[in-house]
Parts: structure tokens; C-alpha cells; sequence
């Protein structure tokens, strides 16, 4: 009973700090991100809320769709300079790091997982730059007030795609623009999807020794 009271009371701030490492993105050396290792122990944080259901702990790693927009964002800070960016479903927040490091006027990480939240305020603080968090599902609610939306890797699974482009689409009449960074996964608006860039990435997982492969950033058309 005193071990399961402990494991509730982890602070996911502290926990995070003791337990991870914070290393340099290989595909991305100028940010750097506190990453899983074998003895993270990230289990018993996931775990530690009883009676929620158990979220995989995507946040610990970089993720190949976030990773490609990024690294766009950073070769061409055109993009974003001096707009308002939203980082969607932020996760770790690399796309939002880039986007504040590219000269963006403003950025903003939307995330629900507060394990997530916890990591991406630390990834922020460590690499220099300011992001206003917000922990709130945007997308059943109107379109934000920013110039840009950018979406990593939330394509994988058909009820979230479908929830997310739904979201796009209100973003994108209300003249927002929308990039996406993706590896190719199954649940991809494809036919309204413009290629601006290719990049080998690790795929999530292991970043020391998983495979290159190839991820994309797409602009998302306006369905006709």
C-alpha cells in the first residue's frame, strides 16, 4: 500500500528529470530532448494515475513526422518567422523548439497527455525558448488564433485522423495554413496532400540504433 501511494505521488517534472536524458535529436544536433533509455522507468509513471487507462509514453521519444518538420522549419525559417504557430498533438515539443528557434512571433503547444506536458515545459526550458503550453484538446473547438498549425505523426490511428482533419479543415477556411509531418502512415488525408520536402529520420523507438527512413512535410488543400 505505502509502495502504491508513492508511485501516485511521482511528480512527473521531477520524475523526468531523474530518469531521462537529455541528448541531442540525431537528425536535429541543435535541439536536444530528455529521451527514454532502457532504465527510465517509465512504466511507473505512465501507471501512477489509478483507474486511467495506460498511455504509451509517446512523448519519450522524437517521432519521425515531428522530427521532418523540424528540420524543415529550421532550414527555412521564412516559414514561420515572425507568425504565430501552433504545435498540435506537441508531444515532446520538437516541432514547436524549431519553430520558436526558427524566429516564429509566437508558438503554442497543445497537448493532453500531462506526462507529455511535463516533458515539453523541461524541452523548452532546456533549449532556450519560450512556448506557451496549453493542455486542452483543440480539436473539438473552433480554430485558434495563430497563422500556421503543424501537425507530427497524429495519422496513425483512423478516429484521431478523422477527428484532427476534421480540425484542419476549420483551420484551413478560416485561412490558417497547415503543414504535417508524417512517415507514411495509413490514415492520411493523401489526395489533399502537396509534398514540399523528404528527410531520413529514425523511426520512433530506440533513436541510437533504429533505421533511417524516409519522412515527409506536406501542405494540406482545402477539401474541394
Amino acid at each position: 500500500m505505502k509502495e502504491a501511494t508513492l508511485t501516485r505521488a511521482l511528480d512527473p517534472l521531477d520524475f523526468i528529470r531523474a530518469n531521462m536524458h537529455l541528448a541531442p535529436v540525431p537528425s536535429l544536433p541543435g535541439i536536444q530532448l530528455y529521451t527514454a533509455h532502457p532504465g527510465s522507468g517509465l512504466r511507473r509513471l505512465a501507471e501512477q494515475d489509478e483507474g486511467s487507462e495506460f498511455q504509451p509514453p509517446y512523448w519519450a521519444y522524437p517521432w519521425p513526422g515531428g522530427a521532418v518538420l523540424a528540420r524543415y522549419l529550421l532550414d527555412r525559417p521564412g516559414t514561420v518567422a515572425g507568425r504565430r504557430v501552433l504545435d498540435l498533438g506537441a508531444g515532446s515539443g520538437i516541432v514547436a523548439i524549431a519553430a520558436a528557434k526558427a524566429g516564429a512571433g509566437a508558438v503554442t503547444a497543445a497537448e493532453i497527455d500531462r506526462n507529455a506536458i511535463a516533458a515539453l515545459t523541461l524541452n523548452t526550458l532546456a533549449n532556450g525558448v519560450t512556448v506557451a503550453v496549453v493542455a486542452q484538446d483543440l480539436t473539438a473547438g473552433p480554430p485558434p488564433a495563430v497563422d500556421l498549425v503543424a501537425v507530427g505523426d497524429l495519422f496513425y490511428e483512423r478516429t484521431l485522423a478523422e477527428r484532427v482533419t476534421a480540425f484542419l479543415d476549420r483551420c484551413l477556411a478560416a485561412g490558417i495554413e497547415v503543414l504535417i509531418g508524417d512517415p507514411g502512415r495509413a490514415y492520411l488525408p493523401r489526395p489533399r496532400l502537396r509534398t514540399l520536402a523528404k528527410y531520413p529520420v529514425p523511426d520512433v523507438g530506440d533513436i541510437k540504433n533504429a533505421p533511417m527512413k524516409s519522412s515527409a512535410v506536406f501542405s494540406l488543400k482545402r477539401d474541394a
